[in-house]
């Protein structure tokens, strides 16, 4: 599953540790899903980003062929 995780870290001037540390999880957790290869994320875990980033869970984890949001 595709995500845009990577671009609202950027956004938020957030490191992947960074993230992590606010998150609960690991480093390697957040490489992991912005890597795709933590398919898919945990829906509890999914709501947490959303929520840290303050936007509907569609805005970061894109479902089948959709590359981009607007």
């Amino acid at each position: 599953m595709k995500n845009r995780i990577k671009v609202y870290r950027a956004m938020h001037d957030l490191t992947q540790e960074g993230l992590a540390n606010e998150l609960g999880v690991t480093r390697q957790t957040i490489l992991a899903i912005e890597k795709g290869k933590y398919d898919p994320p945990s829906l509890e875990l999914a709501f947490k980003i959303a929520r840290f980033f303050g936007v509907a869970i569609e805005e970061i984890f894109l479902y089948g062929d959709a590359t981009e949001r607007k």
